[in-house]
């Protein structure tokens, strides 16, 4: 299936939004930690990854857990079945039976976890059987993903002794781990980093004790509307509901991010609207930006400034390799129906770059009316969400398999409906 996209020339009105995915999975976890039901929870995301992780929740009889492909749920779950009663296989599709999770499970191991491989050696499929944990102290690379991180700091409070995890090297998705914490302790945890600034995080054996908690609107979604916003021909005005400028999410930069290409962000009550100002960057100046902090907007900022003629470099990146797809692999393969070669480069103290122009080597380009192929998803929502705004400049664009948006925002077509663009089968 595939769906051919036009664009209007101006945006204007109000773009709904989903509730965040990364802050209802955490809620999940955090409420059946505190006693499960006792625990309210508010707007919580209906996309795929939280309906499976809702699931789990409320058949805890159940002896196979199918998470499909929520990378979230697998590494959440893993921590979450090991600490408690009963035996469970955690398995998903081909796709998660090849992301690695050897690291996770060496550490959940260490502190006294009985986790079998059901599979290839460091992949799921997962036999999780959850006994009581022990052990103080923990060392993980900083480089490794952040789920692996907030998995064991979310189950650390029902230790004997809580823990101390020591993150070495550079810390990937900083913010998603103070996502973590500062949600730990909405739930009653004592959980921070030692001295602030450094790489050591502590957790207090408090266990944790029910509240209310409403989730937020969710910003990662919201960079789809900055990038529409950005490539509209004539602009607009959109109002995104239920954002605030003190999120708790580490996406919420991506209002700084697309200051430079000319998008303006003024908080009202109830959430935010986007303007487009005069762009910050100078005529072919190249827009820098390190995204190890938030690399889930590495595919909306590389499409959007490549149709706004903008250069690039792009640091940070190394993360999307593991991604729902090698989302690297997948941005360079498809931005070249678009007319661009994209360079890649590993750079000390940057990581994994993406750029563009390239040189002569990969020279740059532009789109060239309709791209003639499709733009493929590789079972990837990020790449259908973050290519389909390429209407606005390119005047139409084909995304193979549309369906893959339910990960994270299942009513993406309709909002893009809403909002006057047309969408039809192809």
């Amino acid at each position: 299936m595939k769906y051919r996209v036009t664009a209007p020339r101006r945006l204007e009105g109000t773009m709904c939004l989903p509730a965040s995915k990364s802050i209802s999975n955490r809620a999940l976890i955090l409420q059946a930690l505190a006693g499960g039901e006792s625990t309210q929870l508010y707007n919580l995301s209906a996309c795929d990854d939280t309906a499976v992780m809702v699931y789990a929740m409320e058949h805890p009889q159940d002896l196979t857990i199918d998470i499909k492909a929520a990378g979230t749920a697998m590494r959440f779950l893993t921590a979450y079945y090991a600490v408690t009663p009963g035996t469970r296989l955690l398995t998903g599709t081909e796709r998660m039976r090849r992301r690695p999770i050897g690291l996770l499970v060496d550490a959940l191991r260490s502190l006294g976890a009985d986790i079998e491989y059901r599979g290839s050696e460091g992949f799921p499929p997962l036999l999780v059987r959850g006994r009581k944990l022990a052990g103080k102290s923990l060392s993980l690379p900083g480089g490794v993903s952040s789920q692996y991180v907030s998995a064991l700091l979310m189950v650390a409070p029902l230790l004997p002794e809580g823990l101390e995890l020591r993150l070495e090297g550079t810390v990937v998705s900083r913010p998603y781990i103070d996502l973590t914490l500062a949600m730990m302790r909405s739930f009653g945890a004592r959980a921070g980093w030692a001295g602030g600034e450094s790489c050591v995080l502590r957790v207090e054996p408090t266990g944790y004790w029910p509240v209310e908690y409403t989730v937020e609107g969710d910003w990662s979604a919201a960079s789809y509307a900055y990038e529409m916003l950005a490539l509209a021909p004539e602009g607009g005005s959109l109002f995104l509901p239920h954002l605030y400028r003190d999120s708790l999410q580490g996406d919420s930069c991506v209002a700084s991010l697309f200051a430079p290409l000319g998008v303006g962000t003024a908080y009202e009550a109830g959430g935010v609207r986007l303007v487009r100002t005069a762009p910050q960057l100078k005529g072919g100046e190249t827009y820098e930006a390190d995204l190890l902090r938030c690399p889930d907007l590495a595919q909306t900022m590389v499409v959007t400034c490549a149709l706004r003629g903008v250069p690039f470099r792009f640091g940070g990146l190394q993360s999307l390799k593991i991604k729902e797809t090698d989302r690297i692999f997948a941005l360079r393969q498809e931005m070249k129906k678009l007319g661009f070669s994209l360079g890649e480069a590993e750079e000390e103290g940057r990581g994994t770059v993406l750029f563009w122009p390239a040189g002569q080597d990969t020279p740059g380009g532009a789109p060239q009316g309709v791209p003639a192929a499709p733009i493929a998803t590789y079972d990837d929502h990020r790449m259908a969400m973050a290519f389909a705004p390429a209407a606005l400049a390119a005047g139409a664009v084909e995304i193979e398999d549309p369906g893959v948006v339910s990960k994270s925002f299942p009513t993406y077509w309709d909002v893009l409906r809403r909002a006057s663009f047309t969408i039809d089968n192809a």
